[in-house]
């Protein structure tokens, strides 16, 4: 139980994350430049792939489906965590395409935004990643009763063998 409560904390940070930067995509100066000269020539540039479209009208399109991608992510992971936990832990696919996409994300706030942003991205770690070793090392090696609940505990530094040797 804890590691669902744990996974769906994880998925709502995300989730909340996500809701935040889309409405400060359309609402308020968060997300618009500090020089206005420079929204006006993004408003009368297009990219080079379209004249159908401006750059500003991209960059408004590439933050929301930015938002979107992670409030549909926090939803799926927070429902999967929440209503069906084995299915969740007991897919190493699942696993490692979230632990993927979190990692991803990290690397692009560290890399192109503001370092307040990763460090905001990360707190889902604390959450995260006692819910993955115990859940899936206990998956793995046949330790779940029917209802999902641990009958042995298993060292947390199995999870890497168990995750690389499911791969």
């Amino acid at each position: 139980m804890a590691a669902r409560i744990l996974m769906a904390l994880s998925a709502s940070i995300v989730l909340t994350l996500g809701v935040l930067h889309l409405d400060s995509t359309f609402r308020g100066p968060s997300l618009t430049p500090r020089d206005p000269a420079l929204q006006f020539s993004m408003s009368k540039s297009s990219p080079m792939v379209t004249n159908e479209t401006t750059m500003w009208r991209c960059w408004m399109g590439f933050n929301a489906s930015h938002s979107m991608g992670l409030i549909l992510f926090g939803l799926i992971y927070g429902y999967l965590a929440l209503a069906h936990g084995q299915l969740l832990f007991r897919s190493p696919f699942l696993l490692v395409v979230g632990l993927a996409m979190l990692c991803g994300l990290v690397v692009l706030c560290k890399v192109y935004f503001l370092v307040g942003l990763s460090k905001a991205s990360a707190f889902h770690w604390p959450a995260m990643w006692p819910a993955l070793p115990c859940r899936v090392c206990y998956c793995r090696s046949g330790q779940l009763d029917a209802a999902g609940v641990a009958r042995k505990r298993i060292h947390p530094a199995s999870f890497a063998h168990v995750t690389l040797g499911a791969l």
